[in-house]
Formats: C-alpha cells, structure tokens, sequence
C-alpha cells in the first residue's frame, strides 16, 4: 500500500500505520514513516525504551527519515520473514531502509538492526535516537565513545545500550543525532545493542548489515516453509502464522495476548489494557493454529510450558488465567500518569487486574489443546494425566460457580454461557483422551457431570424472547462469544436453536462482516464507561460458523472483506472502529488465530464441493 506524504504529520499516526519485528524476546513496532515508536527491552513485558506510540513527546523514539518531506513512502515484509522494508522514493532518489532483530537463543544480547541503502540518486536522511528508560520514566546519560559509538544507560534501571554505526553520529542533550547523505549504491547501517559487558569485543557492524541478515532471514523461510498448509490463502496464513511466531517466547514457549499495551479500544476513552503477558486461554487457542499449520515444536514448547503451572499447583483451582512470559505470576496493574497516551488516551495501563479474577472457561480451553495436541502426536505422558485429572476433577465439582468470563467484565461475577460451555468441553475431551490413551479416570462421573452441564446451558440459557442463547444465566444480552457453540461441537450448526442464536448475533451485533463481542448500549454491563470498536476475533468465529452452516459463498465474501481491513502489511489489532480504523493492542494474537481458523474451515468446505 502507498501512501504519499506532503508534509509529515507530528501527530499519532493510525495504529495500522506499523509493522512488527521481532526476535522472539520482545518486539518492535516500525511506522511507515521509519520511526521505531515502541519497543519493550529485552522481553515482551519489559519497561519500554522506546514508547512515542503512547506519548509523542515523553516515550521516546528511533527516527529515521529522508529531510525532504515530498516522499512517496511504500513498506512490505521481505516474503516469508519478520524483516521489514521501508522504501522512500522521490524525483531525486530511492532508498531502502530494512529493519530487523536477530533471533536468538536468549534475551541477552538483544539487538535492533537498520540498514539505509540507497538504490538510486542521492537522499538526505536526519537521524534520531532518543530513547527513554523505563516507560519514559528516565532519560539517559549519553557517552559518546567515538564518532560511530555511543552509550546510552541509565543506573536506576540498569540498563545500557549502545548505538554503533559505520556513519558519525553526534550527541545532544537529548539523544544521539546525524545528517547524511546517501549516494546511489551506497550504505549506512545503525545497531543497537544491550549492554552486559561494557569492555566485550562486539561484531563489526558489517556483519550484522550483511551476515546477520542472512541468517535471520533463513531463519524465518525455514521456520514458515514448515507448514503443511496448502490451502487457498497462502501469504496471507503465511503473515499470520509468522506474527504468532513474533509473539511467542523463544526461551519459555507462551505466547502473549499481543504485543504492546496502553493502545485505547476506543480513541479518548478508559479500555486500556496491557496485553503483553501469556493468557491461558489464548495460548491454547494459538496452540490449536501452530498445529492446524504443522508447527509441532511451538505446540510442545507451549505443553511443557504448561506442564511447569501444572506442577507449581498446590491445588487445580489455583491455576491462573494469565502469567508473565516466564510462569510468574506478579501481573499489578499500575497506570502510568506521566503519559498522555494515544491520541490522550488515558489511563495507560501496565499490569493486568485480570490476573486476579476467576474464570472457570480457561481449563476447558487448556484440556481442549491437550486434546487436540495428543491427537496430533499421542505424547502425553502419564504424569502430566495425573495433573490434567485433578483439573477436571476440579472442573467437575465447580462448573457451577461464577466467574468474571472470557471477556474479563469488572462488572461482578456471573453464570457466563461461555464458561459453562467450556466447561463442558474440558470434561467432554478429558473423557476422549482418557478413552484414548485408556487412563485411568472417573469417566462415569464426568459424563453425568458433563451431561448435565450439557442439559443446563440447552434449558437454562436459553432465552424465549430473544430466541437466542444468551451472556449469562438468565440474561437478555446478546453476546459472541455464543459462536463457539458450534465450534467446540456442543451443537450441529444446523440445529433449530443455534440458527436462531446465530440470527439475534447477526441483527444485534453486526455491520456487515464486523461484529462486536457485544453492546452495552443493548443492556450488556462490564463495569468500564464508554463503547468499544468491533471485535476482530469474532468476526472471523462468525465467518467460521457461516462456512460450519454450508454458507460458503457468503463466508468467503466475509473472509476477503475482513481481510480488508488489515493494515497494509497483514496486521489486525483487537478491534476495528466503524470507521474502519484499527483500535486496541497490535498486532493481537488471538485474531490471527481465528483468522487461521476460518481460513482453515472454508478450505475445508469448498475442497468438499461445498459451495
């Protein structure tokens, strides 16, 4: 996608204006216009070097741009990789700017790669490096140890980076700054590294311009040609798979919710979150697409991960909703004043109070994954059973109580669908893998539970007047997370009920293929003030539920509008606003997946002749 610049605005660009890098630690996100806006350094839920993103003036950013404002700007991921280009072209000139992270074996040694290469005629391009430690918090004392080298470190965070570069780079009060020109053929490459020994003997920058490169390109065409997915949407399940990659841990195998945190659902208002920690329930769904796509390792990487929760648990009903990458568990949430957040979105929130709330669907969705991933490869071993069982022991014995719900409302607890629904669904695969791999097991008890689990939500959340299965017990609201029905094989999608379900989402909570999850101007009550954009995630379990009913020709229209509204990369946030803009945190997991998902399904039905 092109977009052409008259005059650079000094203001937030949309959140669909970046793409993501990354090295499987932590991420990056690189605007259009060449500036690194955000970056937590060196882990995912790390304090942020870089946050322009959430406060133009106090977050600091890496800038990097032509000094002639009549620029035509294009960017594009190198095919198959997580290596960005950002071309700049204009009657004088052409340059690329390419951007990468190596991936490594260890958040140690982290490290951000920009190479300038000038393909024709000669540009001008100013530099800016101005990071600011610990959200902003704390700027940094600046060394220059040579015309290519500064260090930039701060003792209260301890932290230090250096930028090195094969170009003289001057330092001011603020950062570090330069002005060069770029001939045609010629280049300039700038990396920043982590600091631990201040005395080690770095690599030359060369090597990372050129040897670096290659390996980290290799290494995403090797990972990404692993997949055993022929179907009809190749680059676009390819981009998707990669930017689940991108939010996966090298070192402990969780995924996170998404990559940044603080980004508004609703332009001005309080839906901020920070998304930058390992959901139970959406790492289990990403398990499910890595592998649906072949991805075997990421998928055992995520059960061992699970496995060590399991084994800390003095008790099944302790099992947390939400972790830091690393298992830990200390999630408090803080805002952070200082910043004015996009486009003032206030608070900016770090943390999660989510970490706190009980919600009975995440065991359903955690022995959902064990099924599927036992189905694939048949590993389980007999002592992690043992730790399953007791979940679904636990499952068993208090289905029945309340809980905050898959949407996290800070309204109070209820009797949410969705988590009787998965529920059910834990107690209904625990009987399957036992049946299995015949473990040992209750397997009466948990079918008569599982059938009345089955019998309650069919009954008792059902409600006559709006022909629908409803939020909650004795509800009226209208919600989508009632899309999963069908999905988890409680009902056939052809069933009375479910169609008429389907129908009620269709009139209270679409436009068109975006749904929302549901509306509180509709009744619905999550404890937060304001409205949100729709929800990216469920359209795509609406698109899937369509191609389930035989609906395949108004599915695959769907699909390709959905697929619309990402950026111009392949990248979806949370949620899309009506006015077709990308809100909440970005680029967000648990979209990708779904849309993986639906992908998937609509292969499914049109390889069948299903039309």
């Amino acid at each position: 996608m092109d977009s052409t610049q008259q005059k650079r605005n000094p203001a937030y660009l949309p959140i669909a204006d970046y793409g993501v890098i990354g090295n499987l630690h932590t991420v990056a996100l690189v605007s259009r216009e060449g500036s690194i806006d955000y970056l937590p350094f060196t882990r995912f839920d790390s304090p942020t070097l870089f946050a322009a993103l959430l406060d133009k003036e106090k977050g600091g950013s890496f800038q990097i741009c032509p000094a002639d404002d009549n620029i035509r700007i294009k960017q594009l991921y190198l095919p198959d990789t997580a290596i960005l280009l950002t071309r700049f072209l204009s009657e004088t000139g052409m340059a690329e700017l390419t951007d990468y992270m190596p991936v490594k074996n260890k958040e140690e040694g982290c490290a951000l790669v920009r190479t300038l290469h000038c393909i024709r005629g000669k540009l001008t391009f100013n530099l800016k490096c101005a990071p600011r430690f610990d959200y902003g918090r704390e700027a940094p004392a600046i060394e220059q140890e040579s015309t290519t080298s500064v260090l930039l470190s701060n003792p209260v965070c301890q932290l230090s980076v250096r930028l090195r570069s094969n170009t003289a780079m001057e330092v001011r009060e603020d950062g570090v700054y330069t002005t060069f020109e770029l001939q045609e053929g010629e280049q300039a490459t700038f990396v920043m590294e982590a600091v631990e020994d201040r005395d080690a003997v770095s690599r030359p920058v060369r090597f990372f311009q050129e040897e670096l490169l290659q390996q980290t390109m290799t290494f995403w065409e090797e990972w990404v040609n692993q997949t055993t997915y022929k179907g009809r949407w190749q680059s676009t399940i390819r981009r998707s798979a990669i930017t689940l990659k991108l939010l996966t841990s090298y070192r402990y195998g969780s995924t996170v919710a998404a990559a940044t945190f603080g980004l508004p659902e609703e332009i001005g208002g309080e839906r901020n979150w920070d998304y930058r920690y390992t959901w139970v329930r959406d790492s289990a769904f990403s398990m499910y697409a890595f592998l649906r796509l072949g991805f075997r390792d990421e998928a055992q990487a995520f059960i061992n991960w699970i496995i060590d929760r399991c084994k800390e648990l003095d008790h099944a009903g302790n099992l947390r909703l939400v972790y830091r990458v690393d298992g830990t568990d200390s999630l408090e949430e803080e805002s952070l004043e200082h910043l004015e957040g996009y486009r003032g979105s206030q608070p900016v929130r770090i943390g999660n109070a989510a970490a706190t709330q009980y919600q009975l669907d995440i065991f359903g969705e955690l022995i959902d994954t064990v099924y599927l991933y036992n189905r694939y490869d048949n590993s389980i071993t007999f002592e992690f059973w043992q730790e399953l069982r007791e979940i679904i022991d636990y499952v068993s014995d208090n289905w029945q109580r309340e809980g905050h719900g898959i949407w996290e409302v800070r309204s109070g607890e209820q009797e949410f669908l969705h988590s009787k629904l998965m529920c059910w669904v834990a107690l209904d695969r625990g009987i399957r893998i036992a049946r299995d791999r015949s473990f040992p097991a209750p397997k009466e008890k948990w079918r008569k539970v599982r059938n009345e689990i089955y019998e309650d939500i069919y009954y008792n959340f059902w409600n006559e007047d709006k022909q629908a299965f409803t939020q909650a017990r004795g509800s009226d609201v209208i919600d989508a997370s009632a899309l999963l029905i069908p999905i988890v094989r409680l009902l056939s999608p052809y069933e009375k009920r479910w169609q008429s379900t389907l129908k009620a989402i269709e009139e209270e909570l679409s436009a068109d293929t975006l749904i929302y999850r549901y509306r509180t101007t509709a009744g619905a009550k999550d404890g937060l003030e304001g409205e949100e954009g729709t929800f990216s995630l469920c359209s795509f379990w609406y698109i899937e539920n369509l191609a389930k009913a035989g609906q395949v020709t108004k599915a695959r229209l769907y699909f390709e509008k959905m697929l619309g509204y990402a950026n111009h990369l392949g990248l979806f946030s949370e949620m899309i606003a009506l006015n077709g803009e990308q809100v909440g945190n970005f680029p967000q997991a648990f979209t990708h997946l779904a849309l993986i998902s639906a992908a998937l399904q609509l292969d499914y039905m049109l390889d069948n002749g299903v039309q």
